[in-house]
C-alpha cells in the first residue's frame, strides 16, 4: 500500500524518552513522564486538569462513572460515531438515547437534543465527529438549565477549537484518544480533562484502583486499573513538543483536498468560528457512487481508504431506530489518507484517481 489511510509520526525523541524510561527502570505507571504529560494537555487545550488513562474507551468510562452514571439513566449521544461512545453507557448499565446529526455538520444537534430529553436523562455526550465541534454554546447553556451534565467525547479533536477555546475545555468532562491514528499518539493511550476539581479527585482516584488517600492498599471506592504507562505518556510528550506543526500540516492537507474535489464530493460544514483538528480527510460521495466499488478501485492505486462508520443503532445489541441522515451519511461517507507527511503532489495523485473513477462511473 504506497498511502495508508495514516501513519503515525515518529521521531528521535519519542526513541530518546521511551530509552529514558527503560533506562530508569520506570516502565509502567509511574515515573515523570505521565506527570508531564498530564501537564502538556492542560497547558496547550486551558484546561484546569488533565487525567492520563490508558486508552480512550476507558476515558468514557471512567468520565460517565466519575459524574454517577448508573442503571436507570439515560444518556444522550448522536448516533454517528465510533461505537465506543455508546459502548461506555452499557458498561455502566445505563441506556444510550441515539439521536439523528445534522446533515451538514454530521454532529448532534439542540433540537435533536430537546426532542429527546426526558425526566430520566442524566447527561449528554457530544462527539467532536472527525475532528470539528458540535455548537457548544448553546448545548451547554440548554444543559445547564436542566441540570444535565455534559460528557464531550473530544478523541478526534485535540487542537481544534470552538469560538476560541479547545475541545477539552468546554464540557463539563471530556475525553481524549492517543491511538496509533490520532493527530498525536502514545500508541493507546487516553486522557479525561474537566475544570472541576471533585471530578479530577475522583478521577484520579478510580483510575487507580480506588486507593484510599493515606492508607496504602486500603480501597475505600470501587476502582479500576485504566492508569496510563511511563512509556506511552513519553511517546506523548514527543509528539506534543510538535503538535502544532502538525496540525498546521493537517490544515494544508484538507485544503489540498477541497481544492481538488470542491464540487465533486461534499465536504463537512464548518462554522467560520470552529476550527476543525482535522482529524481524517471525509467527504460525501455523490449518491451514485458505489462506494465500496470505488474503495476497491483505490486499492489498486496503492490508496488505502476506509468507509464512515456505521450507524450505532445497526448494532445487534442496541435499539433499532431510524436516524435517515446517520443513515445517509454513513452510506456515502469515505476517509482518504489524512497523514500530515503528505505531499501536495501526494494528495493530488490520490485525487486524480478519484476523479477517473469518478468520470467514468459517474
Amino acid at each position: 500500500m504506497k498511502y495508508p489511510i495514516y501513519i503515525p509520526e515518529i521521531k528521535e525523541n519519542e526513541r530518546k524518552y521511551v530509552l529514558d524510561c527503560i533506562d530508569s527502570t520506570w516502565i509502567s505507571s509511574k515515573g515523570k513522564y505521565v506527570d508531564l504529560f498530564e501537564e502538556k494537555i492542560q497547558e496547550f487545550t486551558g484546561v484546569k486538569h488533565a487525567i492520563a488513562v490508558f486508552n480512550g474507551t476507558v476515558a468514557l468510562h471512567l468520565a460517565l462513572d466519575v459524574i454517577g452514571i448508573k442503571p436507570g439513566d439515560e444518556i444522550i449521544l448522536p448516533d454517528f460515531t465510533y461505537i465506543a461512545s455508546a459502548n461506555a453507557v452499557l458498561y455502566l448499565g445505563a441506556t444510550p438515547v441515539l439521536v439523528d446529526v445534522s446533515k451538514e455538520t454530521w454532529n448532534i444537534t439542540l433540537d435533536e437534543i430537546k426532542n429527546n430529553v426526558t425526566p430520566k436523562t442524566k447527561a449528554i455526550i457530544i462527539t467532536d465527529i472527525y475532528g470539528t465541534p458540535s455548537e457548544m454554546d448553546e448545548i451547554m447553556e440548554f444543559a445547564k438549565s436542566k441540570g444535565i451534565i455534559v460528557v464531550a467525547d473530544s478523541a478526534e479533536s485535540l487542537g481544534a477549537t470552538y469560538k476560541g477555546k479547545h475541545t477539552g475545555n468546554i464540557a463539563d468532562i471530556s475525553t481524549y484518544s492517543f491511538f496509533g491514528n490520532k493527530t498525536i499518539t502514545t500508541g493507546e493511550g487516553g486522557m479525561v480533562t474537566t475544570n472541576s476539581d471533585e471530578y479530577n479527585y475522583l478521577l484520579r482516584k478510580k483510575k487507580n484502583q480506588g486507593n484510599h488517600d493515606t492508607i496504602r492498599y486500603f480501597h475505600d471506592v470501587l476502582g479500576y486499573n485504566f492508569r496510563m504507562t511511563n512509556i506511552q505518556a513519553a511517546i506523548g510528550c514527543a509528539q506534543m513538543e510538535r503538535i502544532e506543526d502538525t496540525l498546521e500540516r493537517k490544515k494544508n492537507l484538507f485544503g489540498w483536498y477541497r481544492d481538488e474535489l470542491q464540487g465533486l464530493v461534499k465536504f463537512q460544514k464548518i462554522e467560520n468560528y470552529i476550527t476543525s483538528s482535522i482529524w481524517m480527510v471525509c467527504f460525501l460521495l455523490p449518491k451514485n457512487i458505489n462506494r465500496e466499488d470505488l474503495m476497491k478501485f483505490m486499492d489498486t492505486k496503492g490508496i488505502e481508504t476506509r468507509p464512515f462508520f456505521f450507524p450505532i443503532h445497526e448494532m445487534p445489541f442496541y435499539n433499532n431506530v431510524e436516524n435517515k441522515n446517520t443513515i445517509e451519511i454513513s452510506k456515502h461517507g469515505m476517509n482518504v489518507p489524512s497523514y500530515p507527511q503528505l505531499k501536495k503532489e501526494d494528495v493530488v495523485y490520490i485525487c486524480n484517481q478519484i476523479k477517473e473513477y469518478l468520470e467514468n462511473n459517474g
